[in-house]
């Protein structure tokens, strides 16, 4: 939305449990003072990007129905005149059809000079696709647990960690995992309807 242009546009995480601290932020580059980060908020000056979960997790990324199993994109929706294919009741808009209804530009614009982004994975559900088990699992946390320990703190695993020094400590599936979330190679089925998205970092049969 072209009217957003004045606004310097952060990222935060919830702060309703600990382990969802910081997995959204503000990319920083200031001295640690308020009055450098109240510029930053202020003019950007500083403020070099921010950290964003998949919108695709989302409960309610796309349109679609739950009850018939249907995830329709915005576009599929109005084809199908805003309703299920299957029984025909209204189907529940989702938030990528309400932004299309707001934007002013089309998708896919990047506005010049405005600050970066990137998407990323939890490391725990990182480590659930490439090694089989549940995010919440005991050999998940335990898994999540010494990488923190041996290595460092769970955006730098994610962001700047060299891959060797991955692999060295918890195999080759967990640094091939971590090489394909830093290049984009992430596979979405997009929430709708009350249900969440899922990704795909690994094929079955790899």
């Amino acid at each position: 939305m072209s009217t957003l242009d004045r606004f310097q546009l952060v990222s935060h995480s919830d702060a309703h449990s600990p382990s969802k601290l910081g997995r959204e932020a503000d990319v920083l580059d200031i001295p640690l003072s308020y009055h450098a980060l109240e510029e930053a908020l202020r003019t950007g000056v500083g403020l070099n990007g921010t950290l964003e979960f998949y919108p695709e997790e989302g409960k309610y990324h796309y349109d679609g129905h739950r009850t018939c199993h249907q995830c329709l994109s915005p576009v599929q929706a109005e084809a199908a005149g805003g309703r299920c294919p299957v029984c025909g009741k209204p189907l529940t808009t989702g938030v990528l059809h309400r932004i299309e209804e707001l934007a002013d530009r089309p998708e896919g614009y990047v506005r010049p000079h405005a600050p970066t982004w990137e998407r990323l994975l939890p490391l725990p559900e990182l480590l659930s696709a490439a090694l089989g088990s549940g995010p919440n699992t005991k050999k998940i946390q335990r898994q999540y647990e010494a990488l923190l320990d041996a290595l460092g703190p769970e955006l730098y695993l994610l962001r700047e960690c060299p891959l060797e020094d991955l692999e060295r400590v918890a195999g080759s599936r967990v640094a091939e995992g971590v090489r394909r979330l830093r290049a984009g190679e992430v596979r979405w089925q997009p929430g709708y309807d009350g249900v969440y998205g899922t990704c795909t970092l690994f094929e079955d049969g790899e």
